[in-house]
């Protein structure tokens, strides 16, 4: 069988998902491209709709995001369009999916949210001093 023209290949200074060891830039160039990911899956509202429904109830399936979507948000969304939305939060690792014989589950996955919150640390300050005081005259 071809394989593609770049299928297992890295070149220099490039990061791939098949690579995840990596190190320095190239790892670094691996972070962007997770956080990339994760950034675009965060701006659509549908698929913040799932996930809100996802922290609701954890471990539905398609057919339960699809009627809750549909019942609760009034989304008119094919089976489709949601499967495509799961889709992209999964690569993104904000959903994790489980088999149990013939149905698929979707659980939530917030450690991409904490790898993010982590990487821009609000530097420690004094406590604020308390809001100043309001004079009537």
């Amino acid at each position: 069988m071809p394989r593609s023209r770049n299928e297992g290949v890295s070149s220099p200074g490039r990061a791939t998902r098949r690579h995840p060891d990596l190190i320095g830039k190239c790892r670094l160039a691996y972070a962007v491209d997770v956080a990339d990911d994760l950034f675009k899956a965060l701006a659509d509202p549908t698929r913040r709709t799932i996930l809100d429904e996802l922290t609701e109830k954890s471990g539905q399936t398609l057919f339960e995001i699809c009627s809750r979507l549909s019942m609760k948000h009034h989304l008119g969304i094919s089976r489709q369009a949601v499967s495509q939305h799961l889709a992209v939060l999964e690569s993104a690792g904000l959903v994790e999916t489980r088999r149990e014989g013939r149905y698929k589950f979707h659980d939530l996955n917030t450690a991409p949210l904490r790898q993010i919150a982590e990487r821009w640390p609000v530097p420690r300050t004094s406590p604020r001093p308390s809001a100043p005081e309001e004079s009537t005259p």
